[in-house]
């Protein structure tokens, strides 16, 4: 982070209790580089635990009371506040909450920056053939579905803001991200996987209970046959981007891909399953493709690097031990 002086800021979170939310949170309010930053949680169900430094304010985004209430005195805005494939919502959570955000933000005498982070859904995700690596000059591309729309129209509202009102800001577009032992369900043939592709409907139930019962993990291939390259990022590295690009002067009016430094290869990945878990590996042929997000950007600009790579990704995940009182929860709105 490059601070622009020592006046106290204030930073609104929005999603604050969301994955990354609560691990930004954790980390800023134990690093000594925003010590002069207080930080405000706009939630919109879930409490936050109490700290001397954040102060909670629950609300809907949509609403444009809720959202003026919570940017009075804001220096700064870190939106995260999203929602997935619900119609009746995503377009008052992702168009109208952002609009009042940045039309708040505009007006504002105490604002100066405005971070949005935004996914990879934006530019087709693994859906479409991307011949050459992803950069941040491709055009969207949305997968079908009301989420990776919205995720297009954030980050041109948030564009256009840059053009029409020179607003500072920046976006940091990050893939699938992972904490805890998210990577490791993401391979379960079982009814708890996390995300998708759901790989107990691609292969059938009954051959999903068997590969679950042996440990087999799935191996996506593309219609050719050949395993698919997918990307994602951990939080803890989309945190130190986040961190990193609060004040960075060469982040303004910036679209950065945060992503790790090579997708992961299903090939590879199950090869070092088998090499370091023994489990099974069962091919599994999917109509997606190979996607490469090219993350030289931010790199190049901020100076960031990711710490996570396939095989620390695998030995994060596997060496998780969820608590009782941490159960699995796949939050969407909210």
């Amino acid at each position: 982070m490059k601070r622009t002086g020592e006046s106290r800021g204030r930073m609104l979170v929005t999603g604050a209790a969301g994955k990354v939310g609560q691990a930004f949170l954790a980390r800023a309010l134990h690093d000594p580089a925003f010590d002069r930053f207080v930080f405000r949680a706009f939630t919109h169900r879930r409490p936050l635990d109490a700290h001397d430094r954040l102060d909670c304010v629950q609300g809907s985004i949509q609403n444009r009371v809720d959202v003026d209430r919570a940017l009075d005195g804001v220096t700064h805005v870190l939106h995260l506040a999203t929602s997935k494939e619900t119609p009746d919502d995503v377009m008052d959570v992702a168009v109208k909450g952002m609009f009042w955000l940045l039309e708040a933000c505009r007006s504002s005498a105490s604002f100066e920056q405005f971070l949005l982070v935004g996914g990879d859904a934006g530019v087709g995700h693994f859906f479409y053939p991307h011949p050459v690596p992803v950069v941040e000059t491709q055009a969207h591309s949305a997968y079908p579905g009301c989420y990776a729309l919205s995720k297009v129209l954030e980050e041109v509202m948030l564009q256009q803001y840059f053009v029409q009102y020179g607003l500072n800001g920046c976006c940091l577009r990050a893939p699938w991200i992972m904490e805890k032992d998210d990577f490791r369900f993401q391979l379960s043939f079982g009814p708890d996987v996390f995300g998708g592709p759901r790989w107990c409907e691609l292969v059938g139930a009954e051959a999903a209970a068997t590969h679950v019962a042996s440990g087999a993990v799935p191996v996506m291939l593309d219609e050719a046959g050949v395993p698919v390259q997918r990307n994602f990022v951990h939080v803890d590295d989309l945190v130190d981007a986040i961190c990193t690009a609060v004040d960075h002067p060469r982040a303004r009016q910036q679209l950065m891909n945060i992503a790790m430094d090579e997708p992961v290869d299903y090939g590879a990945l199950g090869d070092y399953l088998a090499r370091t878990r023994g489990v099974p590996l069962v091919p599994v042929k999917t109509p997606y493709h190979s996607t490469w997000l090219d993350n030289t950007k931010a790199r190049f600009l901020l100076g960031w690097r990711p710490k996570y790579d396939m095989a620390r990704l695998v030995e994060a995940a596997w060496s998780y031990r969820r608590a009782v009182d941490d159960p699995r929860h796949v939050w969407y709105p909210g």
